[in-house]
């Protein structure tokens, strides 16, 4: 079997060295988070009208692209499985092809924003009034506001509409209004949900030098960060120009993307328009797991390195072609607090170039911006200021005599191959349960005559420590109190618990005998039975002989359609309070092994002292062997 069905990676962790704060750590212990909420908020765009010298305006602050670009439909699993991918250690997606990224040569093209010039910061703000007031002419209800932010709605109710007859501030004041709803519904899109900082305002005061900030740059900068909390653990939600994500995953990766229609828009600037509108694809049944197991199967002719060399290069603006360059420049991007670095040096292939190891990155500190208003943050970003001044010096060449094998075997140990599963944990929970009963089965077995003190100690160590593993199992795997309610929600499919034999309270000294029915004959399933000693179990524990029962909590799951038999002493009883669990220690005498195939319809005798459970959701896997033969079953104890 190959290494990575039980060692996903990273083999060496002195790349990805917070793998265990990863999603995909949760992911492959079965903590399944599912679709990320996706907030980008581009739907209602449209109902701003524009008028033509607000439109000039716009364009001259460096959004007359970024402005043509409708809401495009978002594929909330297709982004979730990319960002178990996503590694901030990096700032690259980490795939089984080696490592890609979006960089700044995919946002001059997609989406249209300088990615050159100064850089987008400025000063933070806890309130919003003064600062409206300044920019806007008006200053929202407190209810539209939370400490430096603005609610979008309240910028759009004010300012979606410019009088024809405004004066020339009010027109600035209304495209000031716009830009900040724009970048907030798209670039820098928050997990609030509905709300923009204020501190983007004074950037468009004036709007000749607004054009000259690089906010590609910014978006990009903004993007790496919200990749990165995503790829936590315990997050559940994403922000961030995610239809720049969505669309770059369409170019470059065969992977739930949707079939084109071909008219005359998707020959034109900015690339994203090409995928404009609905997705046009079969995406119903898509669900984060089927994005995920086609991630962790994707294949190098999966993967388009260079999607943007066959389209029309006509349709490039000149300012765009001439900062193309920057594309390749290992620097860092800055947007106010966010710091990112860009490390084209990773991925190579994606500008043509064979691939050579990369240099180790860099830690850096991921800084916030607090909570204190009026900061300038320049003075607290002098490093990766300086940094991105030097942006033009560090352009990454190729180099022809590169052998790409040669990082494919360096890659291959530093990653997280996988992501989900091979081998589903149910069945390598069956897999550790048979070799923990062989194992239990030789040291039972083994012969004792002629073994010193030591070995006799060792034998008795073993004995003991795989059959507490093995109670352990029976009382945390199989055995579940719970309401009908939290059953449905934590286990999958139907599980029905019959107790059979409700007569008269017997003596201990009685035997029992508990008759199985068949209910479905072509099953032919095998029986398996634990017998554990009554004897040795404490009063919290397993149902004493004597004791009285009421109508038990006691679940066993199984898989969807089996029926699960309880077959006990008509006589024991157990409370609902009960769990179960051995609390005592049981003699290695009174662990059964079960090997045989049972009739369906066999009868099952128990010692009087025993209290037999009987449970019938598969067939019977007593061994190793028999779980390589059955793997996809429900936990056997």
């Amino acid at each position: 079997m190959d290494l990575y069905a039980t060692n996903p990676g990273p083999v060496d962790d002195s790349v990805l060295y917070d793998q265990d704060k990863h999603v995909s750590s949760a992911v492959w212990e079965g903590q399944e988070r599912g679709a990320l909420r996706c907030h980008e908020h581009t739907s209602k765009l449209d109902q701003w009208t524009l008028t033509s010298k607000q439109a000039e305006l716009v364009k001259k602050a460096g959004f007359g692209y970024l402005r043509l670009i409708p809401a495009i439909s978002l594929d909330n699993p297709l982004i979730s499985a990319l960002v178990e991918r996503w590694r901030r250690e990096t700032n690259t997606f980490h795939f089984t092809v080696g490592e890609m990224a979006v960089t700044l040569e995919d946002v001059a093209y997609l989406i249209g924003l300088p990615i050159d010039g100064e850089p987008v910061i400025g000063v933070t703000y806890t309130t919003c009034e003064a600062v409206c007031l300044k920019f806007l002419g008006k200053a929202p209800d407190s209810g539209y506001t939370s400490g430096g932010m603005v609610k979008l709605s309240w910028l759009k109710e004010t300012f979606s509409r410019c009088p024809e007859d405004a004066s020339t501030e009010d027109i600035e004041r209304h495209t000031r209004a716009y830009l900040l709803y724009l970048i907030g519904s798209t670039i820098f899109s928050t997990t609030t949900g509905n709300k923009v900082p204020v501190m983007y305002l004074p950037l468009f005061e004036n709007f000749d030098q607004a054009g000259k900030y690089a906010w590609g740059a910014a978006a990009l900068s903004f993007l790496y960060r919200a990749l990165g909390n995503a790829s936590l653990k315990a997050q559940s939600t994403i922000s961030g120009c995610l239809t720049l994500l969505q669309c770059w995953s369409y170019y470059h990766l065969n992977v739930g993307r949707p079939r084109l229609n071909h008219d005359p828009m998707h020959e034109c600037f900015p690339f994203v328009l090409r995928w404009k509108g609905k997705q046009s694809g079969p995406t119903s049944n898509r669900d984060v797991a089927f994005y995920r197991k086609a991630l962790d199967t994707l294949k190098p002719s999966d993967v388009e390195w260079c999607p943007y060399t066959d389209i029309n290069q006509n349709v490039i603006p000149e300012e765009i072609k001439w900062s193309l360059n920057l594309g390749r420049s290992k620097t860092m991007l800055i947007c106010f607090d966010k710091a990112e670095r860009h490390l084209p040096d990773r991925c190579l292939r994606q500008y043509g170039m064979h691939q050579p190891i990369p240099e180790d990155v860099l830690r850096w500190e991921r800084k916030s911006r607090g909570v204190d208003g009026g900061i300038d943050l320049s003075g607290k970003m002098e490093s990766e200021l300086s940094e991105w001044s030097d942006r033009r010096l560090h352009i990454v060449e190729g180099d022809e005599d590169v052998d790409d094998s040669e990082y494919m075997q360096w890659y291959l140990g530093i990653t997280r191959k996988l992501v989900g599963r091979p081998i589903p944990i149910s069945s390598e929970f069956q897999r550790m349960n048979a070799a923990l009963r062989d194992i239990a089965h030789l040291a039972d077995t083994l012969p004792t005559h002629g073994m010193d003190e030591q070995q006799m100690y060792s034998v008795t160590r073993i004995r003991y420590i795989v059959h507490e593993c093995l109670r352990d199992q029976v009382g945390s795997s199989t055995i579940m109190v719970n309401s009908e309610n939290e059953l449905v929600k934590r286990v999958r499919g139907k599980q029905r618990v019959r107790r059979k034999g409700a007569g008269k309270r017997k003596r201990k000294d009685d035997s029992e005998q508990c008759n199985v029915a068949e209910e479905d004959a072509q099953s032919q399933l095998c029986v398996t039975a634990v017998v554990l000693d009554a004897v040795a179990v404490d009063q919290s524990g397993l149902c004493n002989v004597g004791d009285e029962v009421e109508n038990s909590q006691l679940r066993i799951p199984a898989t969807d359609g089996d029926d699960v038999r309880l077959c006990d002493d008509p006589a024991s009883v157990v409370d609902d309070s009960q769990l179960c669990q051995m609390a005592s220690e049981v003699d290695d005498s009174h662990f059964r092994h079960s090997a045989d195939e049972v009739d369906p319809i066999k009868k099952c005798n128990s010692q009087p002292s025993h209290a037999a459970i009987e449970v019938v959701p598969q067939p019977s896997l007593e061994t190793s062997n028999g779980v390589a033969q059955q793997n996809d079953c429900s936990v056997l104890v």
